[in-house]
């Protein structure tokens, strides 16, 4: 097991004689008697100089210690919306290493007023599955975003990226949570901070006044709230932290218009940027019909140790998810789940124990016995195997197509040939021969094998190890026609996948040709396929797989020896991305990419771990 993995222990609370609620975990009150929007507005909210502060912003951004039963986020977020001059966004960070599930929280909100109801029932209704790391949920139309981070403050505090104006220090008492209250924390706190920041907390024990201040704030007293003498608030001293940000419109240049391009523009174009894309075939005048009959699917994936590419999988399938799943037609992926089935007994026992050692919560993933996954899945799956409900399928034509119609996309069906930094800053893209096809503030290569030789022209590719190193993986899928036939009723996926039929057509795949001269789909293809899906799953409960005539689609990967894809701001070349190296999971790395160079453009809070940023980017 790795030492970066951490079981969640939910909380859990019931109401003291005075009916506020009360930690089981660690014997605290949630809230003082007066009650938790009162406390909200006057520690949090007043003792950061709020609403006042966040007027005129484009954006701003608080961080919490301590979610707890979200009350502070309610009265910030109900503050914000009540308003006329408030921020453009509103940003919210969290950490909490004991989150709350969802019917818990919908009982402890029951006695709010009836102006929060709305704010609640929303949240609750995108509350994730409690699994460590990094969870964005967008709320109001995607005007407030909430950044939850599970898992231990003391690591988590570290993982962070965000630039915070606001902090709301309300952890459990110091002798119960100390791990809540350390210097180290607070330092941590103080990297996050922006110029200007403030901190307030109820919490006015002399230590914790001391370490802010020795974490760069100057510390003052303020009034307590109900009996309570005094508070703590707080301001960064002048000269620390960077500008806070101050996202504006800017003209973003993607080139490629794959799934990793789609993804980019999906997310720059929500956040209001003028993104357009560049590509031969962004004309979309493809058959629709031909279209539709590809698929492929979004499965996370799992191991023993949570591994980096297991936690980037989780978050890509949560971001798709937010992302995609509001899209019309044909776009929308369907969210059918599915089943990693086992091959032997001996992986099952792996797959079971596996489980048992990660802890993660039955409604994101659990272990299905033979007759179980028969029964979920329509078909025999001798061995069982993993159940995950959130999974997709998706049909990767007409999901691109929708993301490239979006408002605030533009596409341009040309071949960008070369680069070159513009004067006076950003980019401009030329043809083969030279000639300028436009400009962009940022430019963001999602071209997958074609990304290096682009880069080249602008920057020494020789440092970037990863991208010298980027390999072609040419494949296929199998394509039968289905009928009426409806089953699998979910993504089988093992040695090759099997995909539910839609529009008449269903899928396998599918090959991997790591020494291929080209892309080809072939009768050979057809067969490694049909073979590798018969080791694990009794082909003769799909009617459809093996019988007719195939068609094939076959293309190229690009993938890294460590099948992580390559996401980041490439190093010294201000405005300058890479989005590329996706190989066989295009639709896991699709709007994560997307909302990471979105977040990081914005000066947004990052939603993945610092390490495992630096994992993926260009290096």
């Amino acid at each position: 097991m790795s030492d970066k993995h951490e079981i969640l222990k939910p909380a859990s609370w019931r109401e003291d004689e005075q009916g506020v609620p009360r930690s089981l975990e660690y014997g605290d009150v949630y809230h003082g008697a007066a009650g938790a929007l009162p406390q909200a507005r006057h520690v949090f909210l007043a003792g950061n100089g709020l609403p006042g502060r966040w007027r005129g912003r484009a954006a701003f951004t608080i961080a919490e210690t301590g979610f707890g039963l979200g009350h502070n986020f309610l009265a910030a977020w109900r503050a914000w919306l009540d308003d006329p001059a408030r921020s453009g966004r509103l940003h919210y960070l969290a950490f909490e290493a004991h989150p709350f599930a969802a019917e818990d929280l919908l009982r402890a909100w029951r006695r709010l007023p009836d102006e929060c109801r709305p704010l609640a029932h929303e949240l609750a209704g995108r509350w994730p599955a409690l699994l460590p790391g990094v969870h964005r949920l967008e709320l109001q139309d995607g005007r407030v975003v909430l950044t939850l981070m599970f898992g231990d403050i003391r690591r988590l505090a570290r993982q962070a990226q965000a630039r915070v104006d606001a902090f709301f220090l309300d952890g459990f008492a110091p002798r119960v949570n100390p791990d809540m209250w350390s210097p180290a924390v607070f330092g941590q706190l103080r990297r996050l901070a922006v110029a200007g920041a403030t901190a307030a907390t109820w919490c006015a024990a002399g230590q914790v006044r001391r370490d802010l201040r020795d974490a760069g704030f100057l510390v003052e007293k303020a009034p307590g709230l109900a009996g309570k003498r005094e508070m703590t608030v707080a301001v960064l001293r002048p000269g620390l932290g960077a500008a806070p940000p101050e996202p504006d419109r800017r003209r973003v240049a993607v080139v490629g218009g794959g799934l990793a391009g789609a993804g980019v523009a999906q997310a720059l174009a929500a956040r209001g940027h003028e993104v357009e894309v560049w590509d031969p075939l962004c004309a979309l005048d493809v058959d629709p019909a031909l279209r539709r009959r590809g698929a492929a699917a979004l499965v996370p994936a799992l191991s023993p140790d949570d591994d980096t590419r297991s936690r980037l999988s989780r978050a890509g399938l949560a971001r798709a998810r937010a992302r995609w799943l509001d899209l019309d037609g044909p776009a929308r992926p369907q969210a059918c789940g599915a089943l990693v089935c086992a091959q032997s007994e001996a992986q099952a026992d792996l797959q079971r124990r596996a489980l048992a050692r990660l802890g993660f919560p039955a409604d994101w993933v659990r272990w299905l016995d033979p007759a179980q996954a028969g029964l979920r899945a329509g078909v025999g799956v001798p061995w069982g195997g993993l159940w995950f409900a959130e999974a997709l399928r998706a049909c990767p034509g007409e999901l691109i197509a929708a993301l490239l119609s979006l408002p605030g996309v533009t596409r341009r069906a040309c071949a960008v040939g070369a680069l070159a930094a513009a004067p006076g800053g950003g980019w401009s893209l030329r043809d083969a021969e030279g000639r300028e096809l436009g400009r962009a503030d940022h430019l963001v290569l999602a071209n997958a094998l074609h990304a290096p030789a682009l880069l080249a022209g602008v920057v020494p590719v020789e440092p970037l190890a990863v991208l010298s190193r980027l390999a072609p993986l040419a494949g296929q899928v199998s394509l039968y026609p289905a009928g009426d036939a409806a089953v699998p009723r979910c993504v089988l996926s093992g040695r090759g996948y099997c995909l539910p039929p839609r529009d008449g057509w269903g899928v396998a795949g599918s090959t991997y040709r790591p020494d291929a001269s080209e892309a080809v789909a072939d009768e050979a293809g057809h067969q490694d396929i049909l073979a590798r899906v018969r080791d694990w799953v009794d082909a003769r409960d799909i009617p459809w797989l093996g019988r007719g005539a195939a068609v094939g689609w076959a293309g190229w990967r690009a993938a890294t020896r460590d099948h992580l894809p390559v996401i980041g701001p490439v190093p010294d070349r201000p405005g300058l991305w890479l989005a590329c190296a996706y190989g066989s999971r295009g639709l896991s790395w699709s709007a994560l990419a997307g909302d990471l160079i979105g977040a990081w453009m914005d000066g947004e809070p990052v939603p993945a771990e610092r390490e495992l940023v630096r994992r993926i980017a260009p290096r």
